[in-house]
């Protein structure tokens, strides 16, 4: 009977549900500013190879700079659409590309939003969210977006064995 009595309890354990309480603290991930270099300078290198000069910004989850790169001659003005892009990604978890529909709404009207093509978000294992990456001067937003995603793509595969 002792045994059963084992078997049974050990039998339970397995399928009883797990009662967890809320954790009181959250633990984040965050891009390293190593990282947040290389994806900057490979969107600055991707722009390049088209002939284009463009400014970068990469900023951390909650919108913070982290790296801004400005081409040489790249307009001043790019400085701050890219980081406008990389805080709107950041703060809706999405391409800003996505986002074409939203710009005349009274959300696209907020002070700091720029909802044109050139800001994705830096996930890690295809969900979570680590940083922003912003892209601006290159002639179309398509092309913004593309060499933004070629700096994130110089880190993604270590990126993504990081979890």
């Amino acid at each position: 009977m002792g045994m059963r009595w084992l078997i049974g309890l050990a039998a339970l354990s397995l399928t009883a549900p797990v009662l967890a309480e809320d954790p009181m603290v959250i633990p984040l991930k965050r891009l390293s500013l190593d990282s947040a270099v290389k994806v900057a300078q490979g969107a600055i290198e991707a722009c390049r190879e088209k002939g284009i000069q463009i400014a970068v910004t990469v900023v951390d989850r909650e919108g913070t700079v982290q790296v801004a790169l400005r081409d040489t001659i790249a307009a001043p003005i790019t400085l701050e659409i890219s980081r406008m892009k990389a805080y709107t990604a950041v703060n809706f978890n999405a391409a800003t590309s996505a986002m074409g529909a939203r710009a005349d709404t009274p959300v696209g009207r907020v002070d700091g939003l720029v909802m044109s093509a050139g800001g994705v978000p830096v996930l890690v294992g295809g969900s979570a969210l680590v940083a922003g990456v912003g892209v601006s001067g290159a002639p179309s937003g398509e092309t913004d977006e593309a060499c933004a995603l070629a700096g994130i793509a110089v880190i993604q595969d270590d990126l993504d064995m990081a979890l």
